[in-house]
């Protein structure tokens, strides 16, 4: 037996590249990219083995920015790039950078059949609900009123819901963070060590043309009664456990209950079940507002893998076959052109 080479342990510096950080001061994917690269050491990733992929937007700089391989691609074709590597090469980390816009605009259809086939890979959806790196047009993620320079008067659009669109679309991994909460890091792990696509939405705040839309339930000051930070097998509990997510069976619709004495049990307060997709499609769609925000690992319920099943067909079709390539060219409808010369 051939003994395992061990893994090389780095450290956050080991991720980082020369290149100057570009961004808006006070961007919010300072902290996305530096939460990134402290988890990578703690997963046991290593920057040869671990590509990342991009499409176009602010976000989608990120490759530059991560001492492993890149992919700078077009506009919403990170996942079609995303899944050659793959394929070509599935022992490979990969990682999707993308944003609202890049994902779920141009790039929707792309990210809805990554989803579907469940590609082995992370995705990283910025979302600061606005188009930043084309100079503020509202996003499919904007809200309704967004005054934008492609909306001056506000949009009437009815916005798109990152993580319910996923769950649409098949995944079997979502989750929601923010960019520079403490918890991400543990996000990023559960992602990465689900086998298949995992879909991390990201709330990314952009300083210059949608500051603070999320401080409603980012700022520290609204934190403890407006995030409710998912746990499996945890009850949900928010507002320092004295309040929680309950079930009207009357309804069936879920209600904000208070818990007495830490009693949640006795307040009917669900235990989190990140196998259960009926509850995951319920903290999508929960109001904010009359309902904190869910946050956290909603849904991981794996199943195989799209690259699983190509590797496991093309192994089956090459059995007992000899790899000829003059023999496939030939195949079908062909014919040689003869010597031409002395004919007139």
């Amino acid at each position: 037996m051939n003994d395992m080479t061990p893994v090389r342990p780095t450290t956050p510096k080991d991720w980082e590249t020369d290149q100057e950080v570009r961004w808006c001061p006070g961007c919010g994917d300072y902290a996305i990219l530096k939460a990134v690269q402290r988890t990578m050491p703690e997963i046991g990733a290593v920057p040869e083995n671990t590509v990342f992929v991009s499409g176009i937007g602010c976000s989608s700089r990120f490759p530059y920015y991560m001492e492993t391989y890149g992919f700078h691609t077009i506009h919403g074709r990170a996942p079609a790039v995303a899944t050659g590597v793959k394929l070509a090469n599935p022992e490979l980390d990969v990682w999707i950078i993308t944003g609202d816009g890049d994902a779920l605009s141009i790039g929707g259809n792309h990210t809805m059949h990554l989803l579907r086939r469940n590609l082995n890979c992370q995705i990283l959806l910025f979302n600061n609900e606005i188009y930043g790196l084309t100079k503020g047009q509202y996003s499919p993620t904007s809200r309704e009123g967004t005054r934008s320079p492609s909306t001056p008067y506000g949009s009437v659009d009815h916005p798109v819901k990152p993580c319910a669109f996923a769950l649409g679309a098949g995944a079997r991994f979502v989750a929601r963070g923010i960019d520079i909460h403490k918890n991400l890091g543990g996000v990023l792990k559960a992602a990465y060590h689900h086998q298949g696509a995992a879909f991390v939405e990201i709330y990314q705040n952009c300083i210059v043309y949608n500051d603070e839309v999320f401080e409603e339930f980012t700022a520290k000051t609204n934190a403890a009664t407006q995030q409710l930070w998912l746990e499996n097998g945890k009850p949900m509990l928010f507002a320092g456990g004295s309040k929680g997510i309950a079930i009207d069976h009357k309804t069936l619709t879920p209600i904000v209950v208070d818990v007495v004495d830490g009693d949640w049990e006795a307040a009917g307060v669900i235990v989190h079940d990140v196998t259960n997709r009926t509850v995951a499609h319920m903290l999508v769609e929960l109001p904010f507002g009359e309902f904190p925000m869910a946050l956290g690992v909603l849904y991981d319920d794996p199943k195989p893998t799209f690259e699983a099943a190509v590797v496991s067909q093309n192994e089956s079709a090459a059995q007992g076959k000899i790899a000829d390539l003059q023999k496939l060219v030939a195949k079908g409808q062909t014919w040689t052109v003869g010597d031409m010369a002395g004919e007139g």
